[in-house]
């Protein structure tokens, strides 16, 4: 099984780091959230892993493999696979082209479309004509096209509906269940959880919890302790 695994990886910004030391170990098939306070580094991490900024410090490991030093593109060849805050679609183009664009096979782009039958039935409409939930359809479907072995999502909820996001979270599980590794970055922190298996809480810059999802879903206090920052609440 292959894995994606940050060895105390530090990302700086500006003056200096921004989050720090960070650990964990993302496995083809299982879905981690990272979750935390607005500002805390979740971004900047998921930069720093897809190489959008360079590390400041610690390794990151594809199948035991050094990639820190590699440019995003060459990441990407890798198979980490990054959707950045926002719906970033093309407007002018329509379903099918803004597929193309990542779909190295014409059925990689067929694979795509069948995971997301929405989309099949609109293939040849300009993006611009989709409401907000399809577009973030796209996205993700343009993810898939790419064939990922691992997958970053930062914030797809954003500037959706509740309603509508949790339409796709099925859609997020059912990559996972492809055998993609899915590192799911959420404002909707209970939402997250009920994905993943695995859980970060990142708060201040630094991990305050590190442990199984369920282990804050169950404890609204370890989970309160942990946004505030507690280090005493990280699980080995």
């Amino acid at each position: 099984m292959s894995t994606l695994v940050l060895d105390d990886v530090t990302v700086s910004r500006g003056a200096g780091p921004v989050i720090s030391n960070v650990s964990l170990t993302l496995e083809q098939g299982r879905v981690t959230a990272l979750v935390g306070p607005n500002g805390a580094g979740k971004t900047s991490l998921l930069d720093g892993i897809s190489g959008i900024v360079p590390i400041s410090g610690g390794r990151i490991l594809v199948d035991g493999e050094s990639i820190e030093r590699l440019t995003r593109v060459a990441r990407a060849r890798r198979g980490i696979v990054h959707i950045e805050q926002g719906r970033a679609v093309f407007p002018s183009l329509t379903v099918r082209e803004n597929l193309s664009l990542t779909a190295r096979t014409p059925l990689a782009m067929e694979a795509a479309l069948t995971r997301f039958p929405e989309l099949e039935k609109r293939v040849d409409s300009p993006t611009a004509l989709l409401s907000g939930g399809e577009q973030q359809m796209v996205v993700l479907a343009r993810a898939f096209a790419a064939t990922p072995r691992f997958l970053l999502i930062d914030e797809m909820s954003l500037g959706l509906a509740p309603v509508v996001f949790m339409r796709l979270l099925p859609i997020v599980e059912e990559i996972a269940a492809s055998g993609v590794g899915v590192l799911l970055v959420e404002q909707f922190t209970h939402l997250a959880l009920s994905l993943a298996e695995e859980a970060l809480v990142v708060a201040s810059g630094h991990v305050s919890y590190r442990g199984t999802s369920a282990g804050l879903r169950d404890d609204p206090g370890l989970l309160h302790r942990a946004y505030l920052g507690g280090a005493a609440s990280v699980i080995e």
